[in-house]
């Protein structure tokens, strides 16, 4: 297994990693797979990593703006995603701890990420990860007809913004 960065030309496997995280119901409250512009649009040049395995993409991880306020640019939100066929195998663990790397050599001082307060094996990774949870919002949003908690983790680099 090696990680790479994401180019345009992997969206397809990053697109259908991202439906089987849907079909889950415990990944996020979008409904659609978004095109790639949108994506695009949504995730920051930097960071944007996926694991792949020969010809096979194994799982994803990138980060978002959490506000477009100066005093905010060293803080994003980060998305981990990884295939059906490759979850309980470290994948998740690599491309995280490879994340957080990468963030920090672009100078992001803090991590966020909010997790679905089902989502056991996500928030587990986190924590393993150096993540700390924050807080907890109740009935945050609703998922069709049923509403969902969500769970706030926040990881502080112990290299950037000191």
């Amino acid at each position: 297994m090696k990680i790479i960065p994401i180019t345009e030309n992997l969206y397809p496997s990053i697109a259908k990693i991202y439906a089987e995280g849907l079909a889950t119901g415990q990944a996020t409250f979008e409904t659609e797979v978004p095109n790639w512009q949108t994506w695009d649009q949504s995730h920051l040049k930097a960071c944007r990593i996926a694991a792949v395995d020969q010809d096979n993409m194994l799982g994803w991880a990138a980060i978002s703006p959490v506000s477009s306020r100066q005093v905010y640019r060293g803080v994003a939100e980060l998305s981990i995603y990884v295939a059906a066929v490759a979850r309980g195998k470290g994948i998740g663990k690599a491309l995280l701890d490879e994340l957080i790397k990468q963030s920090e050599s672009n100078n992001f001082w803090t991590l966020q990420a909010g997790i679905f307060s089902m989502n056991k094996a996500s928030i587990s990774l986190h924590q393993k990860c150096g993540f700390r949870i924050i807080g907890y919002r109740e009935k945050v949003g609703k998922l069709g007809v049923k509403w969902i908690d969500n769970m706030l983790l926040e990881r502080r680099s112990t290299l950037v913004g000191l």
